[in-house]
């Protein structure tokens, strides 16, 4: 895995923006599900998804501006900007929290969002800047494994925060705390210069979209291993989104046994991250990745059957008598499956993607 990258002037700060950034989304995200979930009953599950769909859809409409803006200007500054914006975000969040509402939660995971969407082309783009060729399936590798380990942590704070006495105190001050330590963090990026200063900015962002994906297209390489990478942030978007309402609804888990799958799902992304940086061996190298699909396919095949006809009588009482119940060890061993299998799928194609692409659009 290179570990002297993580050391890197080259490399840390933008490691540690990443980390803290999906720390506090997570945090959010999963203290608002909490909230839904586990005092809204009757229309938790409708919540939910919509929760998770209002943090996804920024990625969808703003990432093609979001890569042209880290292409026009210097991708470290605009690091920076973003995450001094977070702050005020994060703001939000907290009184979202001090007053109860889950309208102005989702506003702040909204905004939330929108700055990782912008962010994400900027975190990818930059590794080719900073590091070799050699270095960029490690540092995807630890990317990767590194944002799921956050998203886990993220939730666990969620869950101590909800179900501990007055643990909601404590999410304003460690929200406001992680939001400056990301923000201070991104100012150490070291400043790469434009790449395409004379870019124009296309505002309209189903327009700009709509381009980028056909120039993409165009480019058979990249097309390919784009639609791959993307079905990677798919199945993991879903499990995630969809994690809190099979372990209530279905399996019949309390609050406490969503970190626990999460943290299986999380841990195993980092192992199979890890593996895949490993097999690459500073080359880029696809193989893994159709390894991967098929894995991630066959596992999310198993749990389909896991989960079929299952349906909750009511809550277990802790986590070993949850996972005395039926099925939930081969759940935990699908979640893990797929998640090594996603692995392998999507560190390999960050890389070609950031190897193939040219340098002055390499973030679209």
């Amino acid at each position: 895995m290179q570990t002297s990258l993580i050391a890197s002037r080259k490399f840390a700060p933008l490691f540690w923006t990443q980390f803290l950034s999906a720390f506090n989304d997570n945090f959010l995200k999963n203290t608002l599900v909490f909230l839904i979930m586990f005092q809204m009953a009757a229309e938790g599950g409708a919540l939910v998804a919509l929760a998770g769909g209002i943090f996804i859809l920024p990625f969808l409409l703003l990432s093609a501006l979001g890569g042209e803006l880290a292409d026009k200007h210097d991708k470290a500054v605009m690091a920076e900007r973003l995450k001094r914006a977070e702050i005020g975000v994060a703001a939000i969040a907290v009184a979202g929290i001090a007053l109860s509402s889950i309208a102005v939660l989702m506003v702040a995971l909204f905004g939330f969002g929108v700055i990782s969407a912008l962010f994400g082309p900027i975190k990818y783009g930059i590794l080719p800047d900073h590091l070799e060729r050699r270095d960029l399936p490690a540092a995807n590798a630890w990317i990767e494994g590194g944002t799921f380990i956050a998203i886990l942590g993220g939730t666990i704070a969620a869950a101590v925060s909800f179900s501990g006495e007055g643990g909601l105190w404590l999410f304003g001050p460690l929200m406001m705390a992680l939001a400056v330590a990301c923000w201070l963090a991104a100012r150490m990026i070291p400043k790469t210069g434009a790449k395409a200063p004379d870019l124009i900015i296309d505002r309209n962002v189903v327009r700009s979209s709509v381009t980028l994906v056909n120039e993409i297209r165009a480019d058979t390489r990249i097309w390919r291993v784009a639609l791959m990478n993307g079905w990677f942030w798919f199945v993991g978007a879903f499990v995630m989104t969809m994690l809190p309402i099979m372990v209530k609804d279905i399996l019949g888990g309390s609050e406490i046994v969503v970190p626990a799958y999460l943290a299986i799902f999380a841990i195993s992304i980092a192992v199979g991250s890890a593996i895949a940086g490993w097999m690459s061996a500073g080359r880029v190298v696809l193989l893994p990745a159709p390894v991967g699909t098929a894995i991630v396919a066959l596992f999310g095949f198993h749990l389909a059957g896991s989960l079929w006809g299952l349906h909750s009588a009511g809550h277990a009482g802790s986590i070993a008598g949850f996972f005395a119940g039926p099925s939930t060890i081969r759940v935990a061993i699908d979640l893990a499956g797929m998640a090594i299998g996603g692995a392998f799928l999507a560190v390999p194609t960050f890389a070609a993607m950031q190897s193939w692409a040219d340098e002055d659009r390499r973030a679209r």
